[in-house]
C-alpha cells in the first residue's frame, strides 16, 4: 500500500470515495470515464513513472543539465521519458477526440500528473508545460497555428513553454519591453527582446521549443492593456525543414534545486529575424495567458505536493526501520532500542507531513473536479464551479508550495543527521521543492490576489459559495459523533474568518490599499487553514463511513489513519487561525510604520 514516492490507495480514495469523480461521466464529454477507467489510467501512469521517471530522479541531480557551445544538454533519460508520457496520451489527454485527445477529466489527468511529479518532477514538468502551451494555441490561435504546432507538441517531439519574465520587469508584466513589429505582406511579426528564468526554455531532449510569449506591438497602449500573445518557435519551418528563428539561448541558470529541469535566458531577435505569430487579437495577450498561468498554478501545487509526498514516504520508511533510544519511562539500558516511529515527537512530524501531503492532494483534486464541472457542465452549475475554482486557485498553488517546504524539512528532521547527507534523497527534495513558492507568482502575489480581488468579486459570490460548501461538510459530520468536535471547531473558525474578512473589507473602504493589503500573505495563510480543514473533515467523514464495516487489517489502518490525521490538523494547525485573525484585526501597522532606513 505504501510505495516509494506516492500512495496510490490514497489517490483512489480521494477520487472514488471523497469526490466520486467517476460520476463526472454524467457529462457527455466525460461519458467514457467510469470507475474502472479511472483505475486503469492511474495504474498506467504509475507504470510509466516507475519505469521512466523515478529511477532517474537522483542521478539527474548529480549529472545535471549544462550549457555548452550554444546547446543545453539534459540527462539522457529525458527524451525517452517525454516520449513515454506522450505515447501514453498524457500530453493531449484533456483535448477532444477529434483533435487527438482523450477527453480525460482534469480530476483524472491531475492524478496522473501528481504521480509523475512525485516520481521525478525534473522530467515531468517539461511535457506538461507543453500541454499548457498547446491549450493556449487551441483556445485562441488560428486554424493555421493549430495545424502547424499542436501535432508536434502532442507527440512530444516539440516542447512548449511560457515566456513572460524579463530582467527589468520580473512579476510586473505591465513593464515588459519586448517589442513586436508587423512585417508587411506576411502573417508574422518581428520580435526583439529577452526573457529570463524560462522553465524548459531550451534542451536537447526535443527537436524544437515553442515559446508562448508576451510582447508589446509597437504603438500599443502602455501597461497590461498593450500586451499581445505570440507563438515563437526556436526553429521555424521552411521548405528545407527546420531553420533557426533567431532565438538564442544566452545560458541557463544555476539553480538551488531542480538541476535536471532547466531555466533558460533567451535572446529574441538579435539578428532582426525572430518571427512571431500572433495568437488571437492584438493587446489581449495577458487575458489569454491567464489560462496557462492558472493551469500552471494548479500544476505548481501538484509539483510541490508530489515532492513532499516522495519526501514523506522516504522519512516514513526510515522511521519504521531505524532503532534509536527508548521510551522515557524505560531506563533499562539492557532493553533493546525502539524504532524511532515509537517516539511521540517523530509521530507528530510524520502526521504533520501526512496532513500536508494528503490535505494538499485533496484540495488540488477538489479544484480539478470544479474545473471539470466548469468545462463540461452548463448554466449555474458550471458558473459556480468556475467561481469556486477561481477563488481556490491561490490557495491550491500557495499552500502546498509553502507548507510543502515545511513538510520536507520535517522529513529531514525525522532522519536526523542522515537527512542532511546525500545518502538519502531528502536533501534533494528540500532543494527541489523550494522554488514552488516562487513559481507562477510569489506567495505575496497570491495573497494580494485573494484578498484584493477574489474574495470581493461579484459582491463576494464565490466566498458565499465556498462557505456553503464548508457548511455542507460540517452538516455531513452529523451521523458521526466522533467528528462532532471537529465539525464545531471548523464552524467556529469559518465564522471567525468571515468576521475577519468583513473587518478587512471595511478597512479597504476607509484606507489606502497599502493598509488593506499589508498582511495579505497572512490572510492567505489564514484562509488556507479553513480550506484545508474543510478538506480534511471531508476525508474523515468518508473514512468513518467505511470504518463502520471494519475492525482490523490494512484497510482499517488506512481509514483510521485518515481520522487521526484529521485530528492532528485540527489540533495542531487549524488553531493557528486564532492568532492570525488577531493579527489581521490589529490596528498596529508595524511593517507600514517601519521606514526602509530602519532595516539595516
Amino acid at each position: 500500500m505504501i510505495n516509494e514516492y506516492i500512495n496510490i490507495r490514497n489517490l483512489k480514495f480521494i477520487a472514488h470515495e471523497v469526490l466520486q469523480s467517476p460520476d463526472l461521466n454524467r457529462f457527455s464529454y466525460y461519458q467514457d470515464y467510469d470507475a474502472e477507467a479511472f483505475d486503469m489510467a492511474i495504474d498506467a501512469a504509475k507504470q510509466i513513472a516507475d519505469t521512466y521517471l523515478f529511477p532517474f530522479y537522483r542521478v539527474m541531480d548529480k549529472e545535471k543539465a549544462y550549457y555548452k557551445d550554444g546547446i543545453v544538454h539534459v540527462h539522457s533519460s529525458m527524451r525517452p521519458a517525454i516520449q513515454a508520457i506522450a505515447e501514453g496520451g498524457w500530453i493531449s489527454a484533456h483535448d477532444d477526440y477529434d483533435h487527438g485527445g482523450q477527453q480525460m477529466p482534469f480530476s483524472l489527468l491531475n492524478i496522473g500528473l501528481a504521480i509523475f511529479y512525485a516520481a521525478n518532477a525534473n522530467i515531468a514538468c517539461n511535457p506538461f508545460l507543453t500541454t499548457g502551451a498547446a491549450n493556449l494555441i487551441r483556445s485562441f490561435g488560428s486554424d493555421q497555428l493549430n495545424e502547424q504546432f499542436i501535432p508536434k507538441l502532442y507527440s512530444g517531439e516539440w516542447q512548449g513553454t511560457m515566456a513572460l519574465t524579463e530582467p527589468q520587469a520580473g512579476s510586473s508584466l505591465s513593464d515588459i519591453t519586448s517589442s513586436a513589429s508587423p512585417v508587411e505582406g506576411t502573417d508574422y511579426y518581428h520580435v526583439k527582446g529577452q526573457k529570463i528564468y524560462i522553465s524548459g526554455g531550451d534542451h536537447d531532449a526535443v527537436d524544437n521549443v515553442v515559446h508562448l510569449t508576451l510582447a508589446r506591438i509597437k504603438g500599443a497602449p502602455k501597461g497590461t492593456k498593450g500586451i499581445s500573445l505570440f507563438v515563437i518557435p526556436k526553429y521555424r519551418q521552411s521548405d528545407s525543414g527546420l531553420v533557426s528563428n533567431d532565438v538564442t539561448t544566452a545560458g541557463i541558470y544555476g539553480k538551488m534545486g531542480q538541476k535536471g529541469y532547466v531555466a533558460a535566458h533567451l535572446m529574441l531577435g538579435e539578428h532582426d529575424d525572430c518571427r512571431a505569430y500572433l495568437v488571437g487579437e492584438p493587446h489581449k495577450g495577458l487575458k489569454y495567458m491567464f489560462q496557462m498561468m492558472n493551469e500552471a498554478r494548479i500544476g505548481t501545487g501538484l509539483v510541490a505536493t508530489g515532492t513532499a509526498s516522495a519526501a514523506f514516504y522516504t522519512s516514513l520508511k526510515y522511521a519504521n526501520e531505524r532503532p534509536q533510544g527508548r521510551h522515557p519511562s524505560n531506563k533499562d539500558i539492557n532493553q533493546p532500542q525502539v524504532l524511532i516511529i515509537e517516539h511521540a515527537d517523530v509521530r507528530r512530524m510524520l502526521l504533520a507531513q501526512k496532513s500536508v501531503v494528503e490535505g494538499s492532494m485533496a484540495l488540488l483534486l477538489q479544484c480539478s473536479y470544479y474545473a471539470d464541472v466548469a468545462t463540461a457542465g452548463t448554466g449555474e452549475e458550471a458558473k459556480n464551479a468556475h467561481d469556486l475554482l477561481e477563488l481556490l486557485t491561490p490557495i491550491a498553488k500557495s499552500y502546498p508550495a509553502e507548507m510543502g517546504i515545511q513538510s520536507v524539512s520535517m522529513g529531514m528532521q525525522v532522519l536526523g543527521g542522515a537527512g542532511y547527507t546525500d545518502d538519502f534523497p531528502l536533501e534533494q527534495h528540500y532543494r527541489d521543492i523550494r522554488v514552488n513558492a516562487i513559481y507562477e507568482g510569489t506567495t505575496t502575489i497570491h495573497g494580494m490576489d485573494l484578498l484584493g480581488r477574489k474574495v470581493m468579486t461579484n459582491n463576494g459570490h464565490a466566498m458565499i459559495l465556498l462557505m456553503k460548501e464548508v457548511k455542507a461538510v460540517i452538516d455531513a459530520a452529523g451521523p458521526y459523533p466522533e467528528l462532532h468536535g471537529l465539525a464545531n471547531a471548523l464552524s467556529q473558525t469559518a465564522a471567525q474568518l468571515h468576521e475577519t474578512t468583513m473587518h478587512l473589507i471595511e478597512l479597504a473602504m476607509k484606507e489606502k490599499p497599502e493598509v488593506f493589503l499589508a498582511d495579505a500573505t497572512l490572510y492567505l495563510e489564514y484562509f488556507s487553514l479553513i480550506v484545508l480543514g474543510w478538506q480534511w473533515l471531508k476525508q474523515a467523514i468518508s473514512a468513518e463511513h467505511s470504518l463502520k464495516e471494519l475492525s482490523s487489517g490494512p484497510e482499517f489502518n488506512f481509514y483510521k489513519g485518515k481520522v487521526q490525521t484529521c485530528r492532528y490538523f485540527f489540533e495542531y494547525e487549524l488553531i493557528k487561525g486564532t492568532s492570525l485573525s488577531k493579527r489581521l484585526k490589529s490596528d498596529q501597522r508595524v511593517s507600514l510604520d517601519t521606514d526602509a532606513a530602519f532595516i539595516n
